[in-house]
């Protein structure tokens, strides 16, 4: 099963990711592929993983040294082949962060590359998780292919209810092959506001979980400890997991 996490910006989206990937660890379902799609490259920092080296970097060195490749030798196969090199083993699950290239056009190439690679790579993996960048630029790029569930997460305000309905609106204008696309409204104080989940039902999007605020969270951040070790007690953790069960077999 492919799952993707996508949202605006500062709500929480690779914290989700993380406890999404927790999750099916925990439920033993491995091995599984974790992608970091977003050109910033944080999803490594939250598990723990320390990254080497990314998709864009590989693809740099690989466009400076086109020239010199040896005859016969198949681009395609060749750039597989690095591409396994910076493939981050860790228990359970791999990791590979898409980062951002220095030439023009830096984020096109290494999306279509990632996104191609990834279809290679899935069979091999019960699940894949993959952190999205902010925005909506990765779905016009069509960075994820095909998918099973898209998580798109939100704060509690009007911009970003909106900004996942723009996200769920494009999917379609495009034609993607994503199966079942969900709301999450994250880092919500003592309740949520009515207006909130007024506009959700007047947008008509799939609400799977309302998730609160979280100390544990804020701790972990400010302690460099990764989001996989956070506690059974942590809010987050309880709510990702009644999210999930809902919706995986």
């Amino acid at each position: 099963m492919k799952i993707a996490v996508s949202g605006k910006g500062g709500t929480g989206k690779t914290t989700i990711a993380s406890l999404v990937l927790r999750y099916l660890l925990l439920k033993n379902y491995k091995p599984i592929l974790a992608v970091d799609a977003d050109p910033n490259s944080n999803f490594g920092d939250a598990l723990g993983v320390k990254v080497e080296s990314t998709v864009g970097k590989v693809l740099d060195g690989f466009l400076k040294d086109k020239e010199n490749l040896p005859t016969g030798v198949v681009k395609e196969s060749l750039i597989d082949y690095k591409l396994s090199e910076i493939l981050v083993e860790e228990k359970g699950f791999d990791l590979i962060s898409m980062g951002q290239g220095e030439g023009p056009g830096c984020y096109c190439y290494p999306n279509t590359v990632i996104r191609n690679y990834i279809e290679k790579l899935a069979s091999n993996y019960k699940h894949v998780v993959i952190d999205n960048e902010a925005g909506m630029e990765h779905i016009s790029r069509r960075t994820n292919g095909s998918l099973d569930v898209l998580l798109l997460v939100s704060d509690p305000s009007m911009k970003g209810i909106r900004t996942c309905k723009k996200l769920e609106n494009l999917v379609g204008e495009l034609n993607l092959n994503i199966k079942k696309t969900y709301l999450l409204i994250n880092r919500v104080g003592h309740e949520t506001p009515s207006q909130i989940l007024e506009e959700v039902g007047k947008l008509n999007l799939n609400l799977l979980q309302i998730i609160p605020e979280d100390d544990h969270i804020i701790d972990h951040e400010l302690k460099g400890i990764p989001m996989l070790k956070l506690e059974e007690s942590s809010p987050s953790v309880t709510k990702i997991k009644e999210a999930l069960a809902k919706i995986l077999p």
